[in-house]
């Protein structure tokens, strides 16, 4: 009986140290690299995870904002002179962005990081306006609507990535991100409904754009950056 007794404890006791030494383990891998779960405001990601999470959300957002300009264009342009009518230039169009892949791998990390800030930024207006308009458009699908909000959610994520992002890549820099004003809201706001659709058709169209180049950049200073030019 004793030495069942002894075995038991014996056995409790093991347990209890195995425990232990597994929470001390825990606690050492919390500390060295820290969750970032919930926003803690002393998290630091790794530049790499930066990165990869940077990608995820343009790689994302790209794909939305190119659904809701093909739904929008099947929904409403079908039928309508939208392409002929339609702005060429789109209000970011003053950025200078590389033209090609070469170019913007021969492009300083730093130049192309304030690019795809200074895209972002100068959507901030407009995203807003947008959500704001087609919102009110009560014959306007919900599910575009929800997607319209979403890349204006993601966009505001993306730019606080992008902030960590060039705190690791450059820093104590100042942020000299070239900025581009949106004018259209007057067309947004139009009460002829063809040239308010019309407006909507061309920010779509840039948006969809727009995203598809944050996109690309990340990936190729993902590239740069993280795997040293190996592209």
């Amino acid at each position: 009986m004793t030495t069942t007794m002894d075995s038991k404890q014996s056995s409790w006791k093991g347990s209890l140290l195995l425990l232990l030494v597994l929470n001390l383990l825990l606690c050492k891998n919390v500390a060295a690299s820290p969750a970032c779960a919930g926003g803690a405001a002393n998290c630091r990601l790794s530049l790499q995870d930066l990165f990869t999470r940077a990608v995820a959300l343009s790689d994302y957002m790209f794909n939305i904002a190119q659904d809701t300009f093909r739904d929008f264009q099947q929904t409403y342009a079908t039928g309508r002179e939208f392409i002929s009518r339609a702005i060429n230039s789109c209000h970011t169009s003053s950025i200078p962005t590389p033209a090609d892949k070469d170019q913007a791998l021969n492009t300083e990390s730093g130049t192309l990081l304030n690019m795809v800030r200074g895209l972002l930024h100068s959507w901030e207006d407009p995203l807003q306006h947008l959500t704001t308009t087609v919102r009110d458009m009560k014959e306007f699908p919900v599910d575009m609507i929800r997607r319209i909000q979403e890349i204006e959610y993601k966009t505001h994520q993306l730019q606080e990535g992008m902030e960590k992002i060039i705190k690791q890549v450059e820093p104590g820099v100042v942020n000299n991100d070239t900025f581009a004003a949106w004018s259209g809201l007057s067309s947004l706001q139009e009460g002829e409904k063809n040239s308010r659709l019309i407006a909507l058709y061309n920010l779509l169209h840039c948006l969809r754009r727009d995203t598809n180049k944050i996109d690309n950049f990340l990936k190729i200073l993902k590239c740069k950056v993280v795997h040293e030019g190996s592209c």
